[in-house]
């Protein structure tokens, strides 16, 4: 069983894990926090693109939320202040690490995919529930010395299909 706050890239596979520490470890921080100046700099700001997947299979279906990375971040501030005032039954920063599995990294030289998955839930104090399920697929490069998220298709169902 695979531990959930373990990099699951050695030191040693060095773009792997520095992608997996930015798109796990700093962003679930930073959005508990609710303080984006922790991931502002985890991104290459010109022509990022966000596309929200609305958990739905078909591309058709698709939209282009996040035309510009202002616009993601305001988006993610409102889900993290928003999460932020809920009340959990358990810690939310374990729940949501055991969640999420970034195992699957594709380099192709200065540029990387990487795919996020979430596939569990999170008890709130009154016994409801919010399930997370869903997947993201992020576009790295290396910019400026270190990897970035240039953009991402992301909201998608978890499994994909039917």
């Amino acid at each position: 069983m695979r531990d959930p706050f373990l990099n699951p890239f050695p030191s040693s596979d060095a773009a792997r894990h520095s992608i997996w520490e930015m798109l796990v470890e700093r962003d679930i921080s930073a959005f508990l926090a609710a303080d984006w100046s922790l991931v502002a700099d985890d991104f290459v700001e010109e022509a990022f693109i966000g596309i929200d997947g609305r958990k739905e299979t078909s591309p058709d279906k698709w939209r282009l939320t996040f035309p510009t990375l202002a616009a993601y971040r305001d988006e993610w501030l409102r889900q993290a202040h928003e999460f932020a005032g809920e009340q959990f039954a358990e810690d939310p920063r374990a729940a949501i690490f055991k969640t999420t599995t970034l195992e699957d990294i594709e380099i192709n030289g200065d540029t990387a995919l990487a795919r996020k998955k979430f596939d569990g839930s999170l008890t709130k104090a009154d016994g409801s529930v919010d399930r997370l399920k869903w997947q993201t697929l992020y576009y790295c490069r290396l910019h400026q010395g270190r990897w970035k998220i240039s953009g991402f298709t992301g909201y998608l169902p978890n499994p994909m299909g039917d």
